[in-house]
């Protein structure tokens, strides 16, 4: 029994030690505040300007709508162009379209 006791002692020990450093830094980037440098950008832009930057960007597209996703800052628009829907996924801080599907 007494072999048993350090085996899974060291194992549960080690299972549990990536987890406690990964909780510490989730994204791997911190400043010495312990903030991502993404929060310390300020707030987002809204979606009446990225909606100016896109919109025009698809021509002949009915602008449908939008989400936002507040944990990646990213912006989803939705058009529809002769009866295919498409997904425009638009990252807050910069405006910039980081994803097209759809079309």
């Amino acid at each position: 029994m007494k072999m048993l006791v350090t085996p899974i002692l060291c194992a549960c020990l080690a299972a549990f030690a990536p987890a406690g450093t990964a909780a510490a830094q989730p994204d791997g980037h911190q400043d010495s505040d312990g903030r991502s440098p993404r929060r310390q950008a300020g707030p987002p832009l809204s979606v009446r300007e990225i909606e100016r930057r896109v919109v025009p960007r698809l021509p002949g597209a009915q602008y449908l709508g939008f989400d936002y996703d507040p944990a990646t800052e990213v912006y989803t628009l939705k058009f529809l162009r002769n009866g295919s829907v498409i997904w425009v996924d638009v990252d807050g801080r910069t405006g910039a379209i980081v994803r097209k599907t759809g079309d």
